[in-house]
């Protein structure tokens, strides 16, 4: 294929510019794309492809083939630079998360970025990112504004592309035909190769995302459990009863000492007489899938976000039952399923004593807590949404108090940071949520007198912290290791709260330790506790079913 060659031209008293041919440009560009922003992508190959070395050499040709003739596509007069500039800020962007975190970029982590708050975005926006942007996006673009475009006229320029595409083409089967079944055989057995191949993938997902955006925007929300009521308290209790839930954040079960972990992460909880359910697994790796699937009545196999929001959740349930239920926020809010009912968002009060930078420490909830315990007068829920462990800022998320595991990592820029400062810091979170727990159960059994009070803990997904090179979490379920699905649950009551349910305690207390438990049960397990008595109950999802002496009908 003949390509034209850059030329120098000026005009009178002008400065000299560069000038290149379309063809040139777009596959100087496709060539940059590929083989600058690809670190993962080529890694992947080396690895799965690694006894196929011809293979290996076959697809670099074949890939630069298939990305030139795409950008050949956009080479039409003014509006060439424009798109090549915005595939170059993807490709950077997305070459900074994918190779340094080993981020996957489909459409639930799209929409986790379109969902994220100032705060948590900003602490991704480090020097080291800053650098990065200016060396593989801010270079590339001015050599991209500097030169100029030869387009030849528009019927010889359509020849010249449609040929050359259909040249690149060729090469891109005749590659593929003579390795048929290598490549074939490899993405069928690692799915994360094509997850990989930036910037397209990023932009198919933001497509995807924005495709069903657009779908979810025109939904109307469908009652559930609308015959909800609540059954009478057992055992003579008579006073108002009363479920703290915790929906956590960020934390792995791995590191939890009540799972087993070798360090004692769990100190206060330990003393506390909880229940904790082992090997219990999320319904999602971000939030934004999570938190409305924990609260949805449907299990992770039936769990769209779509469905999430045309259907009411655990929170109208408890409603229509007569509970009076709310929502506080510390994280990135409630992904739509506080629409219905009172919301506060604490970080928004910004009280310098707990908030700092957009964020607040956990421990803004227990200064707020009492007063609500001390006002309430009915069955009641509450839902505390945790900032919890979340990172790369782990080290923001404790005081100096728990500041227990040292050296920990003290910034953003995690592989920067050694293996063993990075878990440190995790630790320090999972000791700090250790202590925001133990002191919600005490708060709550300081009201015992009053108040019949029970608790419920559940993260709403895992983390890496660099495990196989991968960090933080929002892994495709299909690919996502143990340690972002692999979640800590817990409960605890006071005795009235057990008799109020016709919980047998001992019982429960052997029930948790098969384990085996997820998501699935949160929705059913809470109406459990609450005796609230409607047809969309599972008791089969209830970890309490087995030890209630009256079963939720």
């Amino acid at each position: 294929m003949a390509l034209s060659s850059p030329t120098m031209r000026s005009g009178r008293g002008a400065i000299a510019r560069p000038a290149v041919g379309s063809v040139t440009l777009s596959i100087a560009t496709a060539l940059y794309l590929l083989f600058f922003t690809n670190h993962t992508f080529w890694a992947k190959i080396h690895t799965y492809l690694s006894a196929y070395p011809v293979a290996i050499f076959g697809l670099y040709i074949g890939m630069g083939a298939a990305f030139s003739a795409v950008l050949i596509l956009f080479s039409v007069k003014y509006i060439t630079k424009p798109i090549f500039a915005v595939l170059i800020i993807i490709a950077a962007v997305s070459s900074w998360f994918m190779d340094r975190f080993g981020a996957v970029i489909d459409s639930d982590m799209v929409r986790n970025a379109f969902e994220t708050t100032q705060a948590e975005a900003s602490n991704l926006m480090t020097p080291g990112f800053a650098l990065h942007l200016v060396l593989f996006a801010g270079i590339p673009i001015a050599l991209l504004a500097i030169v100029k475009i030869d387009h030849r006229p528009f019927f010889s320029k359509f020849l010249w592309n449609v040929a050359s595409i259909i040249g690149c083409l060729a090469i891109v089967c005749a590659i593929a035909a003579a390795n048929s079944k290598t490549f074939t055989t490899a993405v069928r057995q690692h799915k994360d190769i094509a997850k990989s191949l930036n910037p397209f993938t990023p932009i198919s997902s933001a497509v995807r995302y924005i495709s069903q955006a657009d779908q979810e925007a025109q939904l109307t929300v469908s009652p559930t459990g609308q015959d909800a009521k609540v059954m009478p308290a057992l055992g003579g209790i008579t006073k108002p009863r009363i479920t703290v839930i915790v929906a956590g954040e960020t934390g792995r079960a791995a590191n939890f000492s009540l799972n087993g972990y070798g360090r004692d992460t769990n100190p206060q909880l330990e003393k506390r007489d909880v229940v904790y359910f082992p090997s219990t697994v999320s319904c999602g790796t971000a939030t934004a899938i999570s938190i409305p699937c924990m609260f949805s009545k449907f299990t992770r196999s039936q769990y769209s976000h779509s469905k999430a929001l045309s259907n009411e959740n655990l929170l109208d349930v408890l409603v229509h039952a007569g509970v009076d239920a709310r929502w506080w926020d510390n994280n990135t809010g409630s992904k739509n399923v506080a629409d219905r009912v009172p919301y506060f968002d604490l970080t928004a009060a910004q009280d310098p004593k707990f908030c700092s930078n957009g964020e607040c420490r956990d421990d803004i909830f227990l200064d707020r807590l009492d007063s609500w315990l001390d006002n309430v007068t009915k069955d009641s829920v509450i839902v505390l949404h945790q900032l919890g462990s979340h990172g790369p800022t782990y080290h923001l998320r404790y005081t100096d108090e728990f500041r227990k595991f040292t050296p920990d990592c003290q910034t953003a820029e995690l592989p920067d940071c050694k293996d063993i400062e990075i878990v440190n810091a995790y630790d320090n979170t999972i000791l700090y949520t250790d202590h925001f727990l133990a002191s919600i159960i005490d708060k709550l059994k300081a009201r015992s007198d009053k108040l019949a009070t029970g608790m419920i803990y559940a993260s709403d997904h895992g983390e890496s912290l660099g495990e196989n090179g991968i960090y933080l979490h929002g892994a495709p379920y299909i690919l996502a290791p143990a340690e972002q699905t692999h979640v800590p649950f817990l409960v605890w009551f006071d005795p009235d709260f057990a008799k109020s349910m016709g919980l047998d305690a001992a019982c429960l207390a052997n029930e948790a330790k098969a384990g085996g438990r997820s998501h699935d049960d949160f929705f059913h397990s809470i109406l459990s506790m609450m005796n609230v008595s409607t047809s969309v109950y599972d008791p089969s999802l209830d970890v309490f079913s087995a030890c209630k002496r009256r079963p939720t009908a």
